[in-house]
């Protein structure tokens, strides 16, 4: 069975900045294919829940009152990374617009929930590692589980 790291507030773990979840009943579904492993960036980076809500801002992480969190993503990221290859992760489903598991669009920076291209610290990482990423709106693109490498 191969293995997808999963934002763990798409399977309902309640980790988000505000303490709650989002739990994708798409993400869900995909358990019956494919073993899936919770993450949670931010937690991995040391960040507790609940916290500050944050947003790209450049290559910086930073909070709606102006603390820089980016280290902290970081860190989370590469604990992320560091999951994933000792997995042998055939790929990961992560949060849209999210600073941390974004991938092609994320917020501004400026809390006004306007979306612009990039992509959150982890999702770079991963992608830049060779690790595919797909949102929770991405699953139907998710290779066949019982395709061969």
């Amino acid at each position: 069975m191969k293995t997808l790291l999963v934002s763990a507030c798409l399977l309902g773990c309640p980790c988000r900045y505000d303490g709650k979840s989002v739990p994708n009943e798409k993400v869900l579904a995909l358990r019956e294919k494919y073993h899936l492993v919770p993450v949670c960036p931010e937690q991995l980076g040391g960040l507790p829940t609940p916290r500050e809500p944050s947003e790209r801002v450049g290559s910086r992480v930073k909070t709606k009152s102006g603390a820089d969190f980016t280290q902290q993503f970081e860190a989370g990221a590469a604990e992320t990374l560091y999951i994933a290859q000792t997995l042998g992760a055939e790929g990961a489903i992560l949060k849209a617009y999210s600073p941390s598991c974004g991938k092609g669009t994320i917020y501004d920076g400026t809390f006004s929930h306007t979306k612009i291209p990039g992509s959150g610290v982890t999702a770079r990482l991963l992608l830049e590692n060779g690790i595919a990423v797909y949102t929770e709106d991405e699953t139907d693109q998710l290779p066949s589980p019982d395709a061969e490498e």
